[in-house]
C-alpha cells in the first residue's frame, strides 16, 4: 500500500503517502517548483522549512530545458539538487488556462502554440507520461481536460470522458521505478458528471485521485459544497489530492472535508510582490503603516525573517526592491502554510480539528482592523 490513514476525525484525515523518495505526513501543503525551483528558496532552505514533498511543471521542464536533458544529468531529483518526494502534474492545467494558445482537443490529446516560441505542440497521455518516466517523479498526474467555470453542459460532459479516456491509456505507459500515478477527475460543479468521473477513475487502478476543475473561477462556497459531497466519493483507502488552493482558510476548509495534498504558488507569489501571510491577515509590506514598525511579521511564527527582522526593515528592503526581502517574505509564506498544515494535522490526530479551524479562523477575522490593507484570502 503506498498510503494509509493513521487517523480521522469527521471527513478530515491524517495519513502517511510513502514514495520511493521518503514518506510524506498527510494532510500535505506542497510548494510548486515549477521549473525545477521554488522561487527564491533553495533545497536546503526548504528542508529546514519543513517540507516533504514539492510539486514540479511538466509542461515547463518539456519545454525548457526538456525531459531528455534532465534525465540525462539524473532525473528531476539530482537536476534540482533536492532528495526529497516529488509530484509531478501532467501540463493539463497550463494548456487549457492559456485558452487562446489551444487550436485543437480530440480523443488522441491537445494541439496548442508553446507559450515559450509559439511553436506548434501537442500532448497527448502518451508522451505527458513519458516526460514524467523522464523526469522520475515520485508521483505522476495523468492528463485531464481542465475546463474553466463557465462551460456549457456540453462540453463539461465532453470534457469529462475525455479525461476518462485519457487516463486509462496513460495507465498503460511504462513509469520510473517506484513511480506512483494519480488521476485527476473532472465534472466541474455538476453532482452526476464528477460523481460518473470519481466511479470511472476509482474502479482503475490509480494509486491515488485528484478532484481537478475547480478552484479556477467558480464561487467559493459552491467550490468548497463541491469538495464537501465529492471528497466521501473518492476511494479512502487512496490520497485525495485537491489542485491548487493555498490560502488560509481555504486549507483549514478542505483538509475539514476530507482533502490530504494539495498545493499553490500563492506563498512565493505573494513574496515576490511584497505581501507576508499572517494572522493579522495578508500585509502588503509596501504600505507606509510598516516603516517604523518594530514587530516581526507573525509573533507565532519562527522563519529567519520573523526571528531576525521587523516589519520596518522588510518594508525598506522591498521598498528598494533589494532580493532579500522577496526571499525573506517567500521563505516566511511558505513556512507559514507548512506550519498550518501540520498543525492542522496533529489537531485532527487529537480529534481537535473542529476546535483548531474555529479558533484559527476568529483570530482572522479578528485580527483584522477596518481600513488597513490586509485580506483574508
Amino acid at each position: 500500500m503506498s498510503f494509509e490513514v493513521t487517523a480521522t476525525e469527521g471527513a478530515a484525515r491524517a495519513g502517511v503517502l510513502h514514495t520511493a523518495h521518503g514518506d510524506v505526513p498527510t494532510p500535505v501543503f506542497m510548494p510548486v517548483g515549477t521549473k525545477a525551483t521554488v522561487k527564491g528558496l533553495d533545497p536546503e532552505r526548504l528542508r529546514e522549512l519543513g517540507t516533504a514533498i514539492l510539486l514540479g511543471n511538466t509542461y515547463h521542464l518539456h519545454f525548457r530545458p526538456g525531459a531528455e536533458t534532465i534525465e540525462e544529468l539524473g532525473g528531476l531529483h539530482r537536476f534540482m539538487g533536492w532528495d526529497g518526494p516529488i509530484l509531478t502534474d501532467s501540463g493539463g492545467f497550463q494548456v487549457f488556462s492559456l485558452r487562446d494558445t489551444i487550436a485543437a482537443v480530440d480523443d488522441e490529446g491537445v494541439t496548442f502554440r508553446s507559450v515559450y516560441d509559439g511553436e506548434p505542440a501537442r500532448f497527448t497521455p502518451e508522451l505527458v507520461a513519458d516526460v514524467q518516466r523522464r523526469l522520475a517523479s515520485d508521483v505522476a498526474m495523468c492528463l485531464d481536460v481542465c475546463p474553466p467555470a463557465d462551460l456549457p453542459r456540453d462540453e463539461l460532459e465532453l470534457a469529462t470522458a475525455t479525461t476518462t479516456l485519457w487516463a486509462r491509456r496513460q495507465l498503460t505507459q511504462p513509469r520510473a521505478d517506484g513511480q506512483l500515478l494519480f488521476a485527476v477527475t473532472q465534472g466541474g460543479t455538476e453532482p452526476d458528471l464528477r460523481t460518473r468521473s470519481i466511479e470511472e477513475l476509482a474502479a482503475l487502478p490509480f494509486e491515488g485521485l485528484a478532484l481537478g476543475g475547480l478552484s479556477v473561477g467558480e464561487d467559493r462556497g459552491v467550490m468548497l459544497d463541491t469538495v464537501a459531497w465529492a471528497a466521501p466519493l473518492l476511494p479512502a483507502e487512496r490520497p485525495r489530492y485537491f489542485m491548487w488552493i493555498g490560502d488560509p482558510a481555504g486549507i483549514l476548509e478542505v483538509v475539514e472535508r476530507g482533502i490530504d495534498m494539495f498545493d499553490c504558488v500563492l506563498p512565493t507569489r505573494l513574496g515576490r510582490t511584497g505581501s507576508a501571510l499572517t494572522w493579522e491577515g495578508r500585509l502588503n509590506l509596501k504600505n507606509a503603516r510598516f516603516a517604523r514598525d518594530p514587530r516581526p511579521l507573525d509573533e507565532d511564527c519562527s522563519c529567519s525573517a520573523c526571528r531576525r527582522f521587523t516589519r520596518g526593515y522588510l518594508r525598506h528592503l522591498v521598498n528598494q526592491r533589494e532580493l532579500l526581502g522577496l526571499i525573506l517574505l517567500s521563505e516566511h509564506n511558505v513556512r507559514f502554510l507548512l506550519d498550518l498544515t501540520a498543525e492542522a494535522r496533529a489537531a485532527i490526530e487529537r480529534g481537535e480539528l473542529a476546535a483548531y479551524k474555529a479558533a484559527r479562523l476568529d483570530r482572522l477575522e479578528q485580527a483584522v482592523v477596518p481600513g488597513e490593507e490586509v485580506s483574508r484570502g
